[in-house]
C-alpha cells in the first residue's frame, strides 16, 4: 500500500510513537541498515532551503538512497505542464518524490496522482516533518512525561503553527497557542487537532495573550513572522511585536524553559537576539534531529510490505 506524508494526520498516533522510539535508534548510531538501497528519491523544491534539503539528502544517503535535486523552474512544471502529469511521469521513474512548495493545494494534487509516496517537505499550510522532530527533540528531553508538560507556541498563525495544533492531537500532548487577532491558525488544522485530542488525551488552548500561553510553560516555540513569499506588512509586524520571545515573556515561563525555533530565524523580530544565543545549543539541536526523524519516516513509508 502507497503511504503519503502530506499531513501529520497521515500516521496514526501509534504510529507517531513507532517513529520516534525509531528515531532513537537512527540518532545513537544503533540502526545503520540501508534500507533505501536501489531506490531513487527526488527532492522537488519550489522555494529555497537549508535544513529541510541538507537534511533529506544526508538521510537519503546514509540510507543508502540515491537523491536527484529538482528545482521546479528547471522542469517542464515550471514553464507550465500539468502538475498532475508531472506527478504520472515522475512515478515511473522513482521511488519516492519529497516536494517542497508554496502551495499545499499543488502539493495534494501531486499526491492523488502520483503512484509512489509523496513526502511534505513544507507547504502554505502544514511543514509535518518539522513538527515529527520537533516532538523527537522534546522526547529526548522529557521522555515519559512528555504528555504532561506545557508547550507554548507564540506568534503567527502560520504553517508550523498548524501542523503543532496536529501534532498535540497525534501524541496528546499540551499545547497552549497565542496568536494576534486575525492571524490564527487555520481552523481545518485545529479542528483535526482537536479530533485527535479526544483520542489521545492532548489539549489545545487558543488565546490572544502571550503572557498567558507562556505562563509557567515548559517550551516556548516561536517561528517567523513573514513567511516566504508573503508580503511585510507594517501592519501585521506591529500586530505581532507583543508576541516577541525576549526575556521579558520568559520570565513568566519556568525558570528551566527549553526555548525552541524551526529556523532561519530573523532576530529582532519573533525572538531577540539574547534569547537565541542563551538558547541556541538546543535550537541546532532541533535543527539536527530533523536528518535522524526523516530517517525513521523514509523507512517507514518505503519499507512497509
Amino acid at each position: 500500500m502507497i503511504r503519503n506524508f502530506v499531513d501529520l494526520w497521515d500516521i496514526s498516533p501509534e504510529e507517531g510513537w513507532l517513529l520516534l522510539q525509531e528515531t532513537v535508534g537512527f540518532k545513537k548510531g544503533l540502526d545503520r541498515n540501508r534500507y533505501l538501497e536501489g531506490k531513487n528519491i527526488a527532492l522537488y523544491f519550489t522555494k529555497p532551503s537549508t535544513r529541510t534539503r541538507v537534511s533529506f539528502e544526508v538521510a537519503i544517503n546514509h540510507l543508502g538512497g540515491n537523491t536527484i535535486f529538482l528545482q521546479e523552474e528547471s522542469l517542464q512544471a515550471g514553464r507550465g505542464e500539468d502538475i498532475k502529469d508531472t506527478a504520472r511521469t515522475l512515478s515511473r521513474y522513482l521511488d519516492c518524490v519529497v516536494i517542497r512548495t508554496d502551495s499545499h493545494k499543488k502539493l495534494e494534487e501531486f499526491a492523488k496522482y502520483s503512484s509512489i509516496p509523496i513526502v511534505n517537505a513544507l507547504t502554505d499550510m502544514s511543514h509535518p516533518c518539522q513538527i515529527l522532530s520537533d516532538v523527537f527533540t522534546l522526547y529526548e528531553t522529557f521522555g515519559e512525561e512528555l504528555q504532561s508538560i506545557k508547550i507554548a507556541y507564540v506568534g503567527d498563525g502560520n504553517n508550523v503553527c498548524n501542523t503543532w495544533l496536529v501534532g498535540a492531537g497525534l501524541f496528546g500532548l499540551k499545547l497552549f497557542v497565542a496568536t494576534p487577532e486575525g492571524y490564527e491558525p487555520s481552523s481545518l488544522y485545529y479542528q483535526a487537532g482537536e479530533d485527535l485530542c479526544r483520542l489521545t488525551g492532548g489539549s489545545i488552548y487558543l488565546t490572544t495573550n502571550p503572557i498567558e500561553a507562556v505562563k509557567e510553560a515548559h517550551v516556548v516555540y516561536t517561528d517567523v513572522w513573514v513567511s516566504m513569499n508573503q508580503d511585510r506588512k507594517e501592519e501585521k509586524l506591529e500586530a505581532l511585536k507583543p508576541y516577541q520571545v525576549n526575556v521579558q515573556l520568559l520570565a513568566h515561563a519556568r525558570a528551566d524553559v527549553r526555548v525552541m525555533h524551526c529556523l532561519p530565524a530573523k532576530k529582532g523580530e519573533e525572538i531577540t537576539e539574547e534569547v537565541f544565543e542563551a538558547h541556541a545549543d538546543y535550537i541546532f539541536t532541533q535543527a539536527e534531529n530533523r536528518l535522524h526523524a526523516q530517517k525513521a519516516l523514509l523507512k517507514f513509508l518505503l519499507t512497509q510490505r
